[in-house]
């Protein structure tokens, strides 16, 4: 865009705004007095290439005009050196990877399943510099909420546009993944109060038995879910909901006699089921 505002001799404050990438400018000072004296930035000199400072800072170039008399006069040019990029961005569910830095542009961010929304916060480092994300601008630091998240098994593609007064830009990219809900309705553990599983757990086995003597009236059953995510049930009521890892049931036993114990676990996806079993035998004597 140039020099803001348009030169004209009767103004001696300027500022120009430059991209990143621009590391130095070149001054040409040209008086309308071919006899006046030009400086430009210390060196007496009507052309000089000035380096800049880094990205996000300013740098001051003041032209001293030195005329034959003796009287002095100073432009002064702020030269923006413009930054478009984030110094922090964070999500409020799941994990950036890789770890953010300010140079890498493409992340990940794994979600659960039952995640349908989140919200992402960038915070620009130049405060010169716009924010877009997704198409909508926001102010650097202000939470947008990204919702719907797309269906579980799909990718959620968020962009974060940076863009620095010169006008260059540049894009992040973060990609939310939202896996399919788990199949896993197994146990990770299986125990009795009293007596011994036959056979020993293991999460494969479904049917088991356990013999306790007559001094035993009654008997707990406590299993532990391989998914805290899946639910579970025994004789139809739920002894352990999605978020919580362990359950358990009790029942009184009858001397001589069979008590069937079943554990259900039920899988996040709603369909996938496993019945485990338990016949408990209590000796009459």
């Amino acid at each position: 865009p140039g020099l803001q505002p348009a030169f004209s001799s009767a103004v001696t404050t300027y500022t120009l705004n430059v991209p990143p990438t621009v590391a130095s400018v070149t001054v040409t000072a040209t008086p309308e007095n071919s006899s006046t004296n030009i400086t430009i930035d210390g060196p007496p000199t009507r052309n000089r290439s000035v380096d800049l400072n880094p990205p996000g800072q300013n740098t001051a170039i003041i032209i001293t005009l030195t005329e034959q008399s003796g009287s002095q006069s100073s432009y002064v040019i702020t030269v923006h050196r413009d930054n478009n990029i984030l110094s922090s961005l964070t999500m409020s569910v799941g994990t950036v990877t890789p770890v953010f830095s300010p140079a890498t542009l493409d992340y990940t961010v794994d979600v659960a399943t039952g995640v349908s929304s989140l919200t992402v916060t960038a915070t620009v480092q130049d405060s010169n510099a716009s924010l877009v994300i997704n198409g909508q601008g926001i102010s650097s630091g202000q939470p947008r909420e990204i919702s719907p998240l797309a269906p579980p098994g799909s990718d959620t593609l968020i962009t974060i546009l940076v863009r620095a007064p010169s006008g260059a830009e540049k894009t992040y990219r973060v990609t939310v993944k939202r896996p399919l809900p788990s199949s896993n309705a197994a146990l990770s553990a299986l125990t009795v109060s009293a007596g011994t599983l036959i056979p020993g757990f293991t999460a494969d086995t479904l049917p088991y038995t356990v013999t306790v003597p007559a001094s035993v009236d009654s008997l707990t059953v406590t299993a532990t879910k391989s998914d805290p995510n899946a639910g579970m049930s025994a004789s139809g009521a739920e002894i352990a909901p999605a978020g919580v890892l362990t359950g358990s049931v009790s029942s009184p036993l009858g001397l001589g006699t069979t008590t069937l114990f079943t554990i259900t676990v039920i899988a996040q996806d709603g369909v996938t089921t496993r019945p485990y079993t338990i016949n408990a035998f209590r000796d009459a004597r």
